[in-house]
């Protein structure tokens, strides 16, 4: 079960940190990933337990009706220091397609914050396809704003 570190209670859901890889944990991401992308396979225990331990990844998980409810939702946030700072990224946010529409993205935005906030970081960015329109809405609302920037990928295998 993951641990009660910085739980945040929204609207039913509780969002707190990965410490400890379950079969539930690892059963949740089996059925969470593939609602994120239909072209990365769902991390096992071992690259969970290898997020749970990293010292710059904080795992969030959103789970319903309080700390011993199912895992609806998961945020991944990594934090690192540049020679302007500390920044932070937002990755993977996903939630189970039955529980949206109920805070829970909301829930795990505002805990990755927070956890941003607690270790320094001056920004915090994230990308978002502009075909999830609630999840941009959501951004917004939450203080997001949009930069006037490229971003450049490239793929390394």
């Amino acid at each position: 079960m993951a641990g009660a570190s910085g739980e945040v209670p929204s609207g039913g859901v509780v969002v707190d940190e990965l410490v400890e890889v379950t079969p539930e944990v690892v059963a949740a991401f089996e059925r969470l990933v593939p609602q994120l992308s239909r072209s990365s396979p769902p991390p096992g225990e071992s690259e969970l337990a290898e997020l749970a331990e990293a010292p710059g990844t904080v795992v969030l998980l959103a789970r319903d009706g309080g700390g011993g409810g199912s895992v609806v939702g998961s945020l991944t946030l990594v934090t690192f220091r540049i020679p302007t700072g500390v920044r932070a990224w937002i990755e993977d946010v996903v939630v189970d397609e039955g529980a949206r529409g109920r805070g829970v993205g909301e829930a795990l935005n505002r805990a990755a914050l927070d956890a941003a906030r607690a270790r320094g970081c001056k920004t915090v960015d994230l990308t978002s396809r502009p075909s999830r329109e609630a999840a941009n809405r959501l951004y917004q609302r939450l203080g997001f704003a949009p930069r006037d920037t490229n971003v450049y990928r490239m793929a390394l295998e």
